[in-house]
């Protein structure tokens, strides 16, 4: 089974990153993950794509967990695709990062831990669950023309994220009971290990200068990112939306030159004036920093003046009231100047709230507007778990978990990409009378399209033949499986 040739052809483009023959699975597997209706298990692939019998089954899982090809070469070809395609010559490119938690089961999984679970937690009670936790950045497609009303997150690249006991989990075992001369030789031998442990934990203090943690936070695995994306398109700008555990030092302070940040500032969080000008009289060295900026309930109370702006778009929607300033965030930026937003809203139930940019150039609603564009990578998350299979993956080995999920994120930018530049033409308005208002398409609505004209492909080229009537019963009989 293959789908229809414009998603073979865009499929093909990512033949440099894969050897010959693991190009041939990476294409079936590619097949089965968008025709499956089940769970993305890699079973499930190669009997949605109709491989059965093509080669051993473990040649598919070793795509995964051997073959040699790297998941960023994926990612940056992919990237260069959606911005070649769908981004203006001359455009400033918008990007959101994010996390989202993949719940699993399995304790011998690798990287899996316990994840704060924001979905099930609320203000009163915190929930976590046991799965990964991928941080993912996403290439931000604002209204565009076949669909004016919408704004669609596109992932380009995902790193997972272990947490400090993800680092060093262990199953425990049951600890048989000793015998008094074994309890004894085994108290010596903890006591001379432990010695052996001090001590070279202590040769290690003098000789880590300079070297890394292998832990490394979410803060830390975004900017990451962002210097690969940025040695990927150093001709382009770039403006990054994130939430507020990604605005603080870790991102900000390794900002790349060709990226701007627009992100919420911590309620408590110290702010300041630019450092005054130096004078001839005054002694020592140069200030770093004016004075201290009011806090927000101040800044909220004092007597300047509210600016009132109507939004009625995605994600924002109602009237803010907006003060802003320009200032240091110096725990996270340093002496960078940023321009700081107020906004509360008089209307709803918003809280009141701080954003900074680091375009200072930017007003006030070109800064609401731009944030309020992160909720679309929200919507990714669930369409890439619900229609994509996100936590489906049952992989084990390091390598295994780190390339399988990612799939499933890299196939929603493909096939969104995909009806930009073909689906659109044979997209059809389902006959729902209870949702008549319905025009444009939703990510569900593509990847439907999708295999509605993979499998119209399929059917047009069935024989008439008597002779081979058998196969067209058996092409019939596997597509309705697939369909159900």
């Amino acid at each position: 089974m293959e789908l229809t040739n414009s998603f073979e052809a865009l499929l093909q483009l990512f033949a440099p990153a894969f050897t010959a023959p693991s190009f041939v699975t990476f294409r079936l597997l590619m097949t089965g993950w968008i025709l499956s209706t089940r769970h993305r298990y890699v079973t499930d692939l190669i009997v949605s794509s109709d491989s059965v019998g093509h080669g051993h089954f473990s040649d598919y899982h070793r795509f995964f967990s051997q073959a040699a090809w790297k998941i960023d070469d994926l990612w940056r070809l992919l990237a260069k695709l959606i911005v070649d395609r769908l981004i203006g010559k001359n455009a400033v490119v918008v990007l959101a990062g994010d996390d989202t938690l993949c719940r699993k089961r399995g304790l011998g999984i690798f990287g899996t831990g316990m994840h704060h679970d924001a979905l099930s937690s609320s203000k009163s009670r915190k929930v976590c669950h046991w799965g990964h936790d991928w941080v993912d950045l996403c290439i931000v497609i604002v209204h565009p023309w076949w669909a004016p009303s919408k704004v669609f997150s596109l992932p380009i690249c995902m790193r997972l994220y272990r947490n400090r006991q993800g680092l060093t989990k262990g199953k425990n075992k049951k600890v048989k009971r000793l015998t008094a001369a074994q309890k004894k030789a085994a108290s010596t031998r903890t006591k001379r290990a432990a010695a052996q442990k001090r001590q070279a934990k202590a040769n290690a203090k003098k000789n880590r200068q300079g070297s890394e943690s292998p832990h490394k936070t979410r803060p830390e695995l975004m900017a990451e990112m962002i210097t690969l994306v940025a040695s990927w398109f150093p001709d382009r700008q770039f403006v990054l939306v994130v939430d507020s555990l990604y605005s603080g030092k870790s991102v900000l302070s390794k900002l790349p030159d060709n990226f701007d940040l627009i992100g919420p500032v911590h309620s408590k969080a110290a702010l300041y004036h630019p450092a005054p000008e130096a004078t001839a009289v005054r002694r020592g060295p140069r200030r770093k920093k004016g004075e201290r900026l009011p806090d927000v309930k101040s800044w909220e109370k004092d007597s300047s003046k509210w600016s009132t702006h109507h939004f009625d778009q995605y994600g924002l929607r109602g009237s803010l009231q907006t003060k802003t300033n320009t200032g240091l965030y110096y725990k996270a930026g340093n002496d960078r100047l940023l321009r700081f937003v107020i906004s509360r809203d008089t209307v709803g139930d918003r809280p009141t709230r701080i954003f900074y940019s680091t375009n200072v150039d930017l007003k006030a609603r070109e800064i609401l507007s731009l944030f309020s564009l992160r909720w679309s990578i929200e919507v990714t998350h669930f369409d890439c778990k619900q229609h994509l299979g996100l936590e489906d993956a049952a992989n084990r080995k390091e390598q295994a978990v780190k390339r399988t999920a990612p799939m499933a994120m890299f196939l929603h930018s493909l096939t969104v990409v995909w009806y930009a530049s073909d689906g659109h033409k044979d997209f059809q308005i389902p006959d729902r009378p209870w949702y008549w208002w319905k025009t444009e398409p939703s990510f569900a609505d593509m990847l439907t399209t999708l295999r509605r004209k993979s499998w119209e492909d399929k059917l047009s080229t069935v024989s008439l033949d008597t002779t081979q009537r058998e196969d067209n019963l058996n092409l019939l009989t596997y597509l309705a499986t697939l369909a159900g």
